[in-house]
Order: C-alpha cells, then sequence, then structure tokens
C-alpha cells in the first residue's frame, strides 16, 4: 500500500489517522508519509522513498537512527527481559551515571514522557510549597496535562482560559499566563498572587513554538523572584537537555532550577522521562514523602539500557561536532533559500537545534512570529519534501541536528537541494 492508502486505511480505525496530532500533516497539500525504517541520517517511507531526515523523531536521536551500539544495548536488555514491575539495576545505573554528571541534582524518577514528568512536577511543587497556582509563558508547551493547556485570556496580566476542550474552568484558573521575556508582568503576578504560586514553569530554550532564545537576565530574574516569593522554579529541559549541552540550559546559563524535566534523549529513542532536583524536594515523592506518583513500565529495563549508552556517547567532542554538524546543514539550507525565492527566511541556530522562519526579525514571544508562517511553511516543506528532506510537518517545530548528519550527509544535502 501507498502513502495515500495507509493514511486512508488509517483514518478508519485511528482518530484523525494518527496517534500524536502533529503527524497528521494538517495543512498541508501531501499526505503523511509512513516511514518503514530508518538508518543514520536517513529514513525510508513505505513507498521506498528515502528522506534527509531533521525530525529525528521530535529530538531524541542525537546519534542518528539504529545507532549500533544503542541497538546492541537495547538487544542485550530484551535477552535479559523487558519489563518487570520490579527494581532492577539498569534504572540505578542511569539515575547514577546522570546524576553525578549534573552537579545541582542530587535524585532523579523515571517515567514514560515528558508530559508524565511534567504533570509530576507541578503536583510535587504544588506539594513541597502547599500552594495551588503556577506560572507558564506563552509560547512554552510542556505536554498535554490539563494544567499546561492553557491559554493567555483576554483581562489582566496572568488571567488564562483552557486551549483544549475537556479542561476545566477551576483547572484553568490554577494556571496563570505570562509573556516571555517579561519580567514585569511575572512581578505584577506576584504581587496579585503573593502566597498562592507554587512555581514557575518554562522551557529556558523555548523551542515547540518556533525557536524563541531567552535572555540570561530574564532567566535569572525568573529563579531571583521564585527565591523572594518562596515558589519553585521548574525548567522544563525535555526537549533541551542532554541536547544543547549534557546539563542542558542549566549548564549553560549557570542557573540552578529547583526542578528538572527531561525526556527523549535521556532514553535513546525508546519512552521515557524523567523529574530531578535535590533531595529535600525528591523525597516529598512516594513511598518516602506525601506526594502520589507511580507508573508501571517507568524505569523500563530497554529504555534504561538504551539511555546509559546514548548519555555515555556525548562527550565533549561529541558536543562540538553535534553544532558543526548543524551549522552546515543550516548554512547549505539558507544559501539555497536565499536564491530559490526564500529570501525572507533566516534559520535560527541554537546549539543542535534550529529553526527556519519567513521573518528576519528577532524571536523572543510568539508575537514576533509572522501571521502568514502557515502558508509560507507550507511552501518550503513540500519543497524539501519533493527533493527527498523530511522536516517536521509543522511550522511551529523546530529542526534538529544529530552525529550522523556527517560530511557525506552534507554533500547528500546539497546535492539534493540543488538537483
Amino acid at each position: 500500500m501507498n502513502n495515500k492508502e495507509l493514511f486512508e486505511k488509517s483514518l478508519k480505525y485511528v482518530p484523525g489517522g494518527v496517534h500524536s496530532p502533529v503527524r497528521s500533516f494538517k495543512g498541508l497539500h501531501t499526505t503523511p508519509r509512513f516511514v518503514n525504517r530508518g538508518k543514520g541520517a536517513f529514513i525510508w517511507d513505505e513507498e521506498g522513498k528515502d528522506f534527509i531526515d531533521f525530525c529525528m523523531s521530535f529530538g531524541p536521536l542525537i546519534h542518528g537512527h539504529q545507532d549500533p551500539e544503542i541497538k546492541e544495548a537495547i538487544i542485550k536488555a530484551l535477552d535479559n527481559g523487558w519489563t518487570f514491575g520490579a527494581c532492577e539495576k539498569y534504572s540505578l545505573e542511569l539515575a547514577e551515571f546522570i546524576v553525578n554528571k549534573i552537579p545541582f541534582i542530587e535524585q532523579i524518577r523515571f517515567v514514560n514522557s515528558g508530559t508524565e514528568a511534567v504533570m509530576t512536577a507541578i503536583r510535587l511543587a504544588r506539594g513541597v510549597t502547599g500552594r495551588s497556582k503556577i506560572i507558564k509563558f506563552n509560547g512554552c508547551y510542556h505536554g498535554h496535562t490539563d494544567s499546561m493547556l492553557i491559554k493567555a485570556g483576554s483581562g489582566l496580566a496572568g488571567e488564562a482560559e483552557a486551549s483544549s476542550k475537556g479542561v476545566t474552568k477551576h483547572q484553568a484558573e490554577d494556571t496563570l499566563i505570562c509573556e516571555l521575556g517579561d519580567l514585569n508582568e511575572v512581578k505584577e503576578v506576584f504581587e496579585r498572587f503573593p502566597t498562592d504560586i507554587a512555581a514557575i514553569f518554562i522551557e529556558p530554550l523555548p523551542a515547540n513554538n518556533g525557536l524563541l532564545v531567552q535572555t540570561q537576565e530574564f532567566l535569572q530574574g525568573l529563579r531571583d523572584l521564585c527565591t523572594k516569593h518562596g515558589a519553585m522554579l521548574v525548567f522544563d529541559e525535555v526537549i533541551s537537555g542532554f541536547r544543547i549541552g549534557f546539563g542542558g540550559m542549566s549548564e549553560k546559563t549557570g542557573i540552578h532550577p529547583d526542578i528538572v524535566t527531561y525526556g527523549k534523549i535521556i532514553g535513546g529513542g525508546m519512552p521515557v522521562g524523567a523529574i530531578a532536583g535535590k533531595k529535600q524536594i525528591m523525597e516529598f515523592l512516594a513511598p518516602i514523602g506525601p506526594v502520589y506518583q507511580a507508573g508501571t513500565l517507568s524505569g523500563n529495563p530497554v529504555a534504561m539500557a538504551a539511555g546509559l549508552v546514548n548519555l555515555k556517547k556525548l562527550t565533549p567532542e561529541a558536543y562540538v561536532k553535534l553544532e558543526n554538524n548543524t551549522k552546515n546543514v543550516v548554512a547549505l539550507m539558507q544559501d539555497w533559500m536565499n536564491k530559490n525565492g526564500f529570501e525572507d527566511y533566516q534559520t535560527i541556530q541554537y546549539g543542535s537545534l534550529f529553526y527556519p522562519i519567513s521573518t528576519h526579525k528577532k524571536l523572543t514571544n510568539i508575537g514576533d512570529l509572522p501571521s502568514n508562517m502557515g502558508e509560507r511553511f507550507k511552501k518550503l516543506f513540500e519543497v524539501f519534501l519533493n527533493k527527498g528532506i523530511y522536516l517536521a510537518p509543522n511550522g511551529y517545530e523546530v529542526g534538529f541536528g544529530s552525529l550522523a548528519h556527517d560530511e557525506k550527509v552534507q554533500e547528500e544535502l546539497k546535492r539534493r537541494l540543488w538537483t
């Protein structure tokens, strides 16, 4: 069956034909590609067409598809059994490795997704502080838990409303919305709710509504406000953690959150998430603390084994190569866009993340995104797709470089762009 036939069949059995909305190619004039396999920097669809992959499963495949060492670790773990629902050494080894490498965390708990990690962090922050409200920012995505599917309301700073059906008014009222980069607005919200705010949640490198790089001053200001008002600072590093550097944006900025959430790379491409922080905070979690959290498949031995090998391969030299690979890819794409009708595009890069966008403005919040970006991205995406270059199929999603996007792949990218 070809891609179109597979999608039509999927529509019959699956809501919208997909198991995650961004895969649906909604708004694009083409059919989702059903991927059959991946290797290195490439994927192949069910029709046998190959693509240079810059989606990389939305981030976790930092070593590319089917890295042989990670694959070997997965197979070895499978030979011993793939789930136990009991204590095992695999998660202990990964926990020890991470805690020993990241100085501001003392304990870590593994879960099964970034959304689950954030959900746990919300409950933990409320449990530790005894407060109910949280602050989040327009343009930051923290998974599909109810408290985070909230958008700014039309009234005063901080007021919010649900951005999804099924989220109650009461839940929306406990989430206060601020604009990225506006420290005065955050101060105003604290003044209105001086003893009610449990935590500020932020992607320190917002990468789900474009790539909205924040200033050191803004992030430090959030740290200072949380300290002053007795609230927790939570960094959602599901995307940036282990990708921008081993310690993520906390390492880059020197700003230490009270709680950090991880996902994606931490499992080497297997389903995983994590929440980490100081021992005095983490020990509020059950079984020794009053904040309940549990998961049958948490600390899955296959994911833990894959994650440990994945992270051990991320040496300082690997990060240098990773950023250089991405820089070279961005330069090739930008050169082609400048000469082929996409002169209005810039490509923002931070580490191994990149974001082509049809404006030359500096982007710091979602208000800086152009109103016509969807239509412009649609044209760029489909041109690239026809050339065998696969970006995430949504104009708000970033691209991901990998260690597999080496000089040979860069030469192939150049050939495909100009053919």
